[in-house]
């Protein structure tokens, strides 16, 4: 019996939400045959895949020994959790969600201490005075350690936060933080602030593969197929398609389009009465219209797109890339 194409999805919350939206808008439907609470699921259509839900840090964890082919989870985790990150797993496509900066943070009341040059100052005073390092609270262990080993910061000590990282410095269990934020805005209310380089990494949620999942050829197409769809999706996201037929319609207008308007032409250049169909980013729309109607078209019709498939696939080739 053919093992299953196993696909990790967050397991609740708004990265879960966001995440069956993604698959939902690629036209792939996830669902539960035990309901809300299963723990298990499938792909509508595609029967030897299946999905399995689990939290954010488990798909890395899932994804770095091979227990799943693909996975949705944050780029935070994965660098934090995956030694050799990029050769062991490859980050297929950023999804525009869950976003989250990784910084380094310090109290405000620190006015002189603006960068990380500054930081590493602070510390070798601060162990002059107090006999100690300083204390770093964190949840990103080994992200901290590369960060602050890139900057040449040496005299500190982490200390583990399990609970809520920015407020360790007004309890006194250290004396600056590494964490992530969205807006800042709960930093600051706990008085603290960014350094102006120590933004560490900028996070968002990607769609993941494994290296070391089973990569038959079976598992292969079946990951070219689900692509294909999110491949599909996103490339009609960019485009609005442009309708029109004049005699004036020819190829040097339509490489003029190209040139000022960003405009494709996925079947070629116009028929022998003028037709033409065009791709058109949709900031340009108007401007477009306008164009055609200045060189003789009396009428524009404009459409969204839902999917545009090619015949490259650069999502399923970065795979292949990857795996090669």
């Amino acid at each position: 019996m053919t093992s299953p194409f196993v696909v990790a999805v967050p397991s609740k919350g708004r990265l879960q939400e966001n995440a069956e939206a993604f698959f939902s808008r690629a036209g792939l439907t996830l669902t539960k045959a035990g309901g809300a609470r299963d723990y298990r699921g499938t792909i509508t259509g595609l029967d030897n895949v299946e999905i399995a839900y689990l939290s954010a840090s488990e798909i890395a964890a899932n994804l770095a020994r091979g227990a799943v082919h693909l996975g949705i989870t944050g780029e935070d985790l994965l660098r934090e959790n995956i030694v050799d990150t990029d050769k062991r797993v490859a980050l297929i496509e950023g999804l525009g969600f869950g976003r989250a900066d990784v910084v380094v943070a310090v109290p405000q009341a620190w006015i002189d201490v603006r960068t990380m040059a500054d930081l590493d100052d602070v510390a070798t005073g601060f162990r002059d005075k107090h006999d100690r390092r300083m204390r770093v609270a964190t949840k990103y262990i080994n992200l901290t350690r590369a960060y602050f080993a890139s900057h040449g910061v040496m005299d500190y000590r982490i200390v583990e936060s399990a609970g809520a990282t920015e407020g360790a410095p007004a309890t006194g269990a250290a004396e600056l933080i590494v964490d992530i934020t969205t807006t800042g805005a709960t930093l600051a209310a706990n008085g603290l602030k960014v350094l102006d380089d120590g933004v560490m990494l900028r996070s968002q949620a990607n769609l993941v593969a494994s290296r070391h999942a089973d990569w038959s050829p079976a598992a292969r197409e079946t990951a070219r197929v689900i692509l294909d769809h999110i491949a599909a999706r996103a490339r009609a996201s960019k485009y609005k398609e442009v309708r029109t037929r004049f005699a004036g319609c020819n190829q040097a207008l339509l490489d003029e389009a190209h040139n000022r308007f960003g405009v494709v032409s996925p079947f070629g250049g116009p028929t022998s009465s003028g037709m033409v169909t065009l791709h058109c980013p949709p900031a340009q729309i108007y401007a477009l219209g306008s164009f055609l109607r200045d060189h003789g078209a009396e009428t524009v019709s404009v459409a969204s797109l839902d999917y545009v498939l090619d015949r490259e696939n650069p999502l399923f080739a970065k795979l292949e890339a990857f795996l090669r």
